[in-house]
């Protein structure tokens, strides 16, 4: 039989099918029962899981800075302020083509080669993922509108209305007050970054930064729907911000307005003090800057303009050091009458200059350029008002340095007394161990010549005189020197607890003796044969209508040879003397004490006399013009 005829096995043909149907069958079970168990892992083991990741698509959290707290004057007049301001940010995250993005807003909207580099540096900053990064602040209404009808093509990015800082005093008061910027990767270091999300700026400088804490308030958030392009569809869900609180400052803004028309075209500055808190009534430098500039980061152009080496308008004078000359010496006769090493009435022949024993070198009073004949005999009321360099040369002879030094401590000198203007320089009062250490030299009697004039080693800087003054106006009681009154507008004044012991003297009349000798500076004493050096430019011609103390300074910049004609010999400017001032007034009831100082102003009586006065005046007068003078 052939095999085309051969006889088919269904049966076994029908096993073989079964056997494949079932283990077909049963793979298809397998593979249902593996998708069922998955499904049941995605949907129900991992449902949390994926649905939070579904939602974070759909869904997120964006933090809402809060507004920052406004900064007063004593008067309640503003001079830091937020003011409303349209801002294009993006979202690193959401930005896909950010170069293609960027390219297309340079076609809509003016941005500068400058921006464009720091928006690219800002992008590639470690920085809180999702957080808004600011492209280009001050958007007006035209560029607004532009903007959002072109939203779809700029991925990422988003217009705001948002708070910037504002400070509409200007440069009159950028040194106290400071300013904000962009918080930089710098800033970063130490910084609550949970609470400074979204936040774009921090305080840099003066109280702006000091407050920080007080004025930046604490973040709130927004739980907000997206769509698939990122835009806000609703917010879910929101925490408000706490507001920053404001704080309201000592200073008197008419009274730094004042100071800063007093001080006209001159470098310099001024502090001025309240003598029954402490609290800073003014604090001036010139020249000063537009902190306006440094909110939204300042442009090359204008911080290259701030760089100018002769006015420098970035260095705050007032809390600065320099050599206080002349108007140390109210302390160091105080020191002398306190230490025993001088009675009130133990008096010199001066013949306008100084030599020590065994020593060539001659120690000149400052009148020998003028008049090489001396002061005549002068006892200490006289070595103040007149400013006699020979008298002190001469008790310098018998009080040590260190003595000099312990003393000025216990006013001030040497150390950063102020409550809230850390970077106040602390001055220099040297010493024997200070100069050893320093210097690894031994101490000269000649220094002590120099110091005991405030010249030499011996600096302080404007705040540090006004706060010493404040403290000869108080007869040793110590008050904290400070910028601010009081947190929020309503609150009860801040007092700060003094650092310092009150200074204590062995003869409390002595505090009235100096008071009295500085008088004698500015007015001509009954007790006194003859006028101070300031009478003739204060008082003489226009005598003030309330009793000022006062003392003049000039601190030489360079040293003169002997021979120097200095009334017939021009100075460059930048080789004059500095010129100073201190003073109190009313002297027998002291409500302020003030120091100036002008820079290369020459002298101390006829340029930095002249500018104190006209700031006693506007806070003397300026409510009771007709003031009469106290009987003495």
């Amino acid at each position: 039989m052939s095999e085309r005829h051969k006889i088919r096995d269904h049966g076994l043909e029908r096993r073989i099918f079964l056997t494949r149907l079932k283990l077909g069958g049963f793979f298809i079970i397998l593979l249902m029962g593996i998708i069922v168990l998955r499904l049941m892992y995605l949907q129900v083991s991992q449902h949390d899981y994926y649905s939070t990741k579904s939602d974070s698509y759909r869904i997120s959290v964006q933090p809402v800075p809060p507004t920052r707290g406004r900064i007063y004057d004593r008067n309640g007049l503003l001079l830091a302020d937020n003011r409303p301001n349209y801002t294009l940010t993006v979202v690193r995250e959401n930005a896909r083509d950010f170069d293609k993005s960027l390219k297309l807003l340079s076609e809509l909207v003016v941005l500068s080669e400058e921006d464009v580099d720091e928006l690219k540096g800002v992008m590639r900053q470690n920085r809180v993922p999702f957080s808004a990064i600011p492209v280009r602040y001050g958007l007006t209404e035209e560029e607004v509108a532009t903007i959002s009808v072109n939203l779809f093509r700029l991925p990422g990015m988003r217009v705001t209305a948002q708070l910037e800082r504002f400070y509409p005093q200007g440069e009159a008061v950028a040194h106290v007050v400071g300013y904000v910027g962009r918080i930089a990767e710098g800033d970063l270091v130490g910084l609550d970054e949970v609470n400074y999300r979204g936040t774009e700026r921090i305080g840099k400088a003066g109280v702006e930064k000091f407050y920080e804490d007080v004025l930046h308030g604490k973040v709130g958030y927004e739980t907000v729907e997206k769509n698939a392009r990122g835009q806000i569809l609703q917010v879910l869900e929101r925490i408000d911000p706490i507001p920053g609180q404001d704080i309201v400052l000592n200073i008197d803004w008419q009274l730094q307005q004042a100071a800063n028309k007093a001080l006209g075209d001159y470098r310099g500055a001024v502090v001025a003090i309240d003598t029954k808190t402490g609290g800073v009534l003014a604090m001036v430098s010139k020249p000063s800057f537009d902190p306006n500039l440094f909110v939204n980061g300042i442009s090359r152009k204008d911080y290259a303009a701030l760089q100018d080496p002769v006015a420098t308008p970035l260095y705050n004078r007032a809390i600065a050091r320099y050599s206080p000359g002349s108007t140390l010496k109210p302390f160091i006769g105080l020191a002398a009458l306190e230490l025993g090493i001088r009675t009130r009435e133990h008096s010199i022949a001066d013949p306008g200059f100084y030599r020590l024993s065994g020593d060539s070198h001659v120690y000149h009073d400052w009148t020998w350029w003028t008049n090489k004949s001396g002061h005549g005999t002068v006892d200490l009321a006289k070595a103040i008002y007149q400013s006699c360099d020979t008298y002190f040369f001469d008790l310098a002879t018998d009080m040590d340095i260190d003595q000099m030094h312990d003393f000025l401590r216990h006013v001030g000198f040497g150390r950063n007394t102020a409550a809230d203007i850390p970077q106040a320089t602390a001055g220099l009062l040297p010493s024997r161990q200070w100069k050893k250490q320093e210097l690894g030299k031994p101490w000269y009697s000649g220094e002590t010549l120099n110091s005991s004039i405030g010249q030499g080693y011996t600096m302080a800087s404007p705040l540090q005189l006004a706060t010493a003054t404040s403290v000869l106006a108080n007869k040793g009681k110590w008050h904290t020197p400070s910028l601010l009154k009081r947190i929020g507008r309503e609150n009860e004044d801040i007092i700060f607890a003094s650092t310092m012991p009150d200074l204590i003297l062995k003869n409390h009349d002595d505090w009235d003796f100096i008071g009295e000798a500085m008088v004698g500076v500015v007015h001509r004493q009954g007790g006194y044969r003859d006028s101070g050096t300031a009478y003739p430019y204060i008082a003489m011609n226009n005598p003030p209508p309330y009793i000022m103390a006062g003392k003049s300074g000039t601190a030489q910049v360079v040293g003169m040879p002997a021979d120097f004609d200095k009334q017939n010999t021009e100075l460059p400017e930048k080789y004059r003397d500095h010129a100073l001032f201190i003073s109190y007034a009313p002297a027998n009831a002291p409500e302020i004490a003030l120091a100036v100082f002008v820079e290369h102003g020459v002298g101390g009586s006829g340029v930095a006399g002249p500018i104190a006065r006209q700031i006693l005046d506007a806070w003397l007068l300026r409510e009771s013009p007709q003031l009469v003078a106290n009987e003495r």
